[in-house]
């Protein structure tokens, strides 16, 4: 189950849990499995409580081969979306299990809220 995953033994501490727990976003987490080891409060509300179960039985099939596709390849996915008349950004992105970047572990899904105006500035 997701208490004895990588990722909840050797990432996730109160420090971590309580920082995550009250922010402004929805923080999802898998393994590389696809089994949900972490949701942050916004997840909870906005998903329901998945923890333990897998992103394959939340998704349709083209779903699941992007989910694969990131977690097979090292691959990132960044998209908006509209719904219940709010825009959100969802970024989905692998974490890893070593510090070289090199053993995907899972993936993370930010979904966060965008504004109705929002600023843009170029800093390059």
């Amino acid at each position: 189950m997701y208490k004895n995953s990588i990722f909840a033994k050797n990432f996730i501490t109160m420090e971590h849990t309580d920082f995550y727990k009250g922010l402004n976003l929805a923080i999802t987490v898998s393994d590389k499995n696809g089994e949900v080891v972490y949701q942050n409060d916004s997840s909870l509300e906005v998903n329901g409580d998945a923890r333990g179960r897998n992103l394959k039985q939340c998704h349709n099939e083209k779903s699941w081969q992007m989910i694969r596709h990131m977690i097979d390849d090292n691959a990132t996915n960044v998209y908006t979306i509209s719904k219940k008349g709010k825009r959100k950004l969802i970024y989905q992105t692998p974490w890893y299990e070593d510090d070289a970047k090199q053993i995907v572990g899972g993936l993370v899904e930010l979904s966060i809220i965008l504004p109705e105006e929002m600023s843009h500035y170029d800093r390059g």
